[in-house]
Order: C-alpha cells, then structure tokens, then sequence
C-alpha cells in the first residue's frame, strides 16, 4: 500500500488551517441556510440555541473529537480505522454503515444540491426579475417535477464535485475548502449587511435570537440532539476520513470546538440574512424548500441590490452543498483507494458512477409531482427510503458505535495520546471530562436520537 502514489497514507492536509476548513466544509451543508435557523426560531429563539450548544457539548462535539482520534491513529479509511482500533473484522461493520450511509445521502443530497446549482443559474440571468408569489411557486414546481432539470443538474454536481476529488486531498479537496469557506462566511456578512439595512428588520433578529421559553417543548431538546449530531456529519465516516488527512500536530480538541461554532455561526449568520428580510416585507418563514426556493427570490428581488444579493445567496447555498458532497464521496473514494488498491481516479469514477446510476431514483421522486413521486414502496418514495435509512439508522449506530470503540474498547493511553499529541499538550482535567462524557453521556443521547427518529421516542 504505501508504494501506491494514490495511497491515502501518503496524502495529507497541509496544515491545521487546511484541516479546519475542510472538516467546516464537511458539516456545513444546506441544513445550515435554512433548516437550523427556522428551527431556532420556532423552538424559542434564544432559548432553543442555549439547549442546542448544550447537546453540541454533550453529543456533537464528543463524537467528533473521538472520530477525529479514530481516523488520524489509524490513518485508514473508515472501514479498515475501525479493523485497526478494534482488532476484529467484526468492527468493520460500523465503517461498512458509515461508507453505504456515504452512498445513500450522496443519493438524495445530490438532487436538492441541484436544485440550488439551476436556481444559481437562474439567479445569475436574472430570471427572478419582477417574479411574484405565485410566478416563484410556479418556478420552483416546474423545476423539481421535470425530470430532464432534476437529473442533468444532479449530475452537473456529481462531475463537479468528482472533479474536485480526483485532484485529490492538497490540490482538489484542501485547495476548494481554503478558499470557498472564507469565502462563504464574507459573503455571508455582506447579505446580513444589508438585511438588517431594511426597515423592521429587528423582528427577524428577535425571532432568531430572543429566548421565548413558551414556546419550548420537552420535543425541543429532541430536535436539538437530532440537529447536534446530524448538523456535525457525524456517524458517516467522513471526519475520520479527514481526520486520516491531518497532520501529528493538529489540535485535535481545538479543531473540532473551532469546527462547532464556526458551524454554528454559518447558521446564524444565514438566519440574520433571510428573516430580516422576512419580516421587513411582512412575510411568513417558512421551512424546507418553501424557504430557500420560494420565498428568498420574493425578498431578495425586492431589496436594494437584490439581484445581485440573489446570485451571492444562491452562491452561498451551491458552495456548502458542494463542499459537504466532496466530504461524503471521499468516504467511498477512501475505502476503494485503501483498501482495494484503486486509484484515485478509478475510485472517483466508480464512485460517481455509482451515485449517478442510483441517485436518478431520488432525482425523480423528491417531489410529488416527480416522475416517480407517487411510487411509494413500503410506504415511502425513494427520496425518502434513502433519507430515513441513512439519517435515522445507519448514521445514528455510526456515531454510537465510534462513541463505544474509543470510549471503551480502545485504550484509553490511545485515545489520551491522540488528544495530547503524544504529551505536548496540556489537557488537565479536561481530559478526565471528556473521557466521561464520552463514556457515559454521549452513547446514551445518542441512542435516544436513535430511538426518536425511528418513532419509538417523543416526548409531544
């Protein structure tokens, strides 16, 4: 393996500037655009951010640490990480659910991802000019029902994103994140700007921001968990992925805090971007596609510089759907690469290949007026089967079973070793912290995620 020039072992991150954007890369994603700040909203505002950063503590930041640790001591894809540390083939198994888990959201992410590279196009010729509520619905139903739009933009961003991967880690995935993150968070601060420039804008700020703990239910702190662990890209096997990626030297406690309110900050800043907005022009938030797809060209067009501001938003959407498709296919890439002797550019085609031929079934059933939106098997379309499979099972038991193995299986010594660099950082009783969150609080939150996606837990 190691006289494989596409070997991952002989590829890294630059440094730990590289590693922190890419692994930001990896959990900023469309959930940040419009999904975390609606929720923040509707949970209480305020109150809802104080419990989510408690489960970031208790959940998200816990796992991610301990992937990090497991990737970079095994300097393996997530498959043979998990062989490694475990020291069975019986421990392949969570590395075989976080690289189908890879496959399944690569399925579906893909064709939503699409969706925001046709209305960057859209955006970008000026077709929102003097659009109206209904000219925006009618938009975006002819969009998602046609499937000629639906699979050539879900391909337009497979061969982006593989073309990105097959420069490989420095030249395609580091090179990319370095500069479209920083990036991202400038143009971010510009929509926000002028957001907050409209008049009664200070109603979406308030709807962000100020604590109503009335409208906090004992199922908030379930949706906090779920947008904890899931927000982070956590059960996938991509952080470890990366994480084999990163240099001796990299802090890895300090990364993944860094990783947390960067993420957490993308997030807010999208909120600040779009519910001024919302409310200045006395409009409702609203959720899912309805937010992002039809109502932000309405307020966007209507503000000072909107065009422009419209083609740096749906800029912003395309770029962090973007950056979180390059950290999942690097998952299978990575186990092909390492453990099949693949190069990368074999890898990355089969890959692709692979997302292309199955993800034309998500393509085509997102929406009820799909080609196949109306074929349900076993109750659900295939949008949705590859959705529940990979968030409500496979990614869940990933993060549970990465919690178990550095937890308590692996020796402690290991895991203290990782988190120190080998003794050149002080961790004090931080280190005894976390080794008991991790132990003991992490696996058990997790589970109740577990439990509650599937059904089995709510607490309405």
């Amino acid at each position: 393996m190691t006289n494989n020039k596409n070997s991952i072992e002989q590829d890294s991150f630059s440094g730990s500037i590289a590693a922190f954007f890419a692994t930001l890369g990896s959990a900023v994603g469309l959930g940040n655009i419009w999904m975390f700040p609606y929720i923040t909203g509707e949970n209480g505002g305020g109150a809802f951010l104080l419990i989510y950063l408690g489960c970031v503590f208790f959940v998200g930041l816990p796992i991610l640490i301990a992937e990090y640790a497991l990737g970079r001591r095994a300097r393996s894809n997530t498959v043979a990480a998990y062989e490694k540390l475990g020291g069975s083939a019986k421990w392949q198994i969570p590395g075989w659910m976080g690289v189908v888990s890879s496959f399944f959201i690569l399925f579906f992410y893909t064709a939503v991802a699409g969706w925001t590279y046709y209305y960057f196009y859209l955006s970008l010729f000026g077709s929102f000019q003097g659009i109206t509520q209904e000219g925006a619905k009618n938009t975006f139903a002819a969009m998602s029902s046609s499937s000629f739009l639906s699979v050539s933009f879900q391909w337009i961003v497979v061969f982006c994103t593989a073309g990105i991967i097959f420069l490989g880690v420095r030249r395609g995935i580091e090179s990319v994140s370095k500069r479209l993150m920083p990036l991202l968070f400038v143009l971010l601060i510009l929509c926000v700007i002028q957001a907050l420039r409209l008049p009664n804008s200070f109603e979406g700020v308030k709807f962000l921001f100020v604590a109503d703990f009335s409208k906090l239910t004992s199922n908030s702190i379930l949706i906090a968990l779920g947008l904890a662990f899931f927000k982070l890209s956590l059960g996938l096997g991509s952080m470890s992925t990366y994480a084999s990626y990163f240099q001796s030297n990299t802090n890895l406690m300090r990364n993944a805090l860094q990783v947390v309110l960067a993420d957490t900050m993308v997030s807010m800043l999208a909120g600040l971007a779009i519910f001024p907005a919302v409310f200045s022009f006395g409009m409702e938030p609203n959720s899912g596609p309805g937010l992002l797809f039809i109502t932000v060209p309405m307020i966007f067009k209507q503000m000072p510089l909107g065009d422009l501001l419209l083609v740096i938003f749906f800029f912003l959407s395309a770029s962090a759907a973007t950056m979180a498709i390059i950290s999942m296919i690097e998952v299978p890439v990575a186990y092909l690469i390492g453990s099949w002797q693949l190069s990368r550019k074999k890898a990355t085609f089969i890959t692709s290949l692979i997302v292309i031929l199955v993800g034309v079934l998500a393509a085509l059933s997102a929406t009820p007026d799909s080609l196949i939106g109306n074929l349900k098997p076993m109750g659900k379309t295939f949008f949705d089967w590859f959705n529940f499979l990979s968030s409500s099972l496979f990614m869940p038991l990933g993060g549970l079973a990465c919690a178990i193995l550095m937890g308590w299986c692996v020796n402690k010594s290991i895991l203290k070793d990782e988190l120190t660099n080998y003794g050149t950082l002080e961790l004090g009783n931080k280190w005894i912290i976390y080794l008991f969150i991790l132990r003991y609080i992490s696996p058990g939150l997790v589970m109740v995620i577990f439990l509650n996606a599937l059904g089995i837990v709510n607490l309405k």
